[in-house]
């Protein structure tokens, strides 16, 4: 009597079952949190976050939206119509505005985007659906307050005190966020400017004008593709997190 193989999912089925799971695409670090998760998958490696980042560049199967962020070819026509083809300037902005705060929620930051900008999208989700503060922390002097409440993502820590001030330039004048860092100099704070790796040279000529001599050293450049590559690092400490707790 011969017994039937027992079907097992491959490591590409597992990265696929989970995109398929999450409306056809997902980010790296959406993939390394949630793969994993799968059971009997075999992944005989212990990298299974690098073969992961392999496995989705198999233009056979998956396609490139940003960096760190993927899908199905076989779910293309029905991806929400801003992953369907290449990312205008605005998507781009609220895009890496819920980057940013889903980083922060998994860095245990406490995090907050303005008022005005709860009702735009990432991925499927409304922003407000994703911070963890809905009002801002009264951190400092009313006026003061008012103002920090338009920086696109800020990060506080458990006292409520802010952490981060981030502005994402995807297009825009660099100096309206530079004079909002000015402002808020005061606190013990990082300043970061999130923009196109193209725009670097940009940045560097303007911070060295003497009105912002308060911020300089403070205040920080950072791309998109290194802005994914944190996100996907830190989901990747939050699997492993996860598998020691279950070990």
């Amino acid at each position: 009597m011969h017994l039937a193989k027992t079907w097992r999912m491959n490591q590409r089925e597992a990265v696929i079952e989970t995109m398929k799971a999450n409306g056809g695409f997902a980010t790296l670090g959406h993939l390394y949190r949630e793969v994993l998760k799968i059971p009997d998958v075999s992944w005989k490696s212990k990298t299974p976050f690098k073969s992961i980042n392999r496995i989705v560049q198999n233009q056979e199967y998956f396609f490139k939206i940003r960096p760190g962020l993927w899908a199905l070819l076989d779910a293309k026509a029905t991806l929400p119509a801003d992953l369907r083809s290449t990312p205008k300037p605005e998507s781009d902005h609220s895009y890496y505005q819920g980057l940013l705060v889903e980083l922060g929620n998994l860095k245990k930051q406490q995090t907050f985007v303005p008022k005005q900008d709860r009702g735009k999208t990432y991925l499927g989700k409304r922003l407000g659906e994703m911070v963890s503060v809905d009002d801002i922390f009264p951190f400092t002097y009313e006026e003061v307050v008012r103002r920090a409440s338009a920086v696109d993502v800020i990060w506080f820590d458990g006292r409520r005190m802010p952490t981060e001030f981030i502005e994402v330039e995807n297009t825009t004048d660099m100096n309206g966020a530079f004079l909002k860092f000015v402002l808020l100099s005061g606190f013990h704070s990082t300043f970061r400017i999130v923009s196109p790796a193209s725009r670097k040279l940009e940045y560097t000529a303007k911070i060295m004008h003497p009105s912002f001599s308060a911020i300089v050293t403070r205040t920080r450049f950072t791309s998109y593709e290194l802005v994914s590559e944190m996100h996907a690092k830190e989901s990747e400490a939050v699997a492993l997190r996860q598998a020691w707790a279950a070990s």
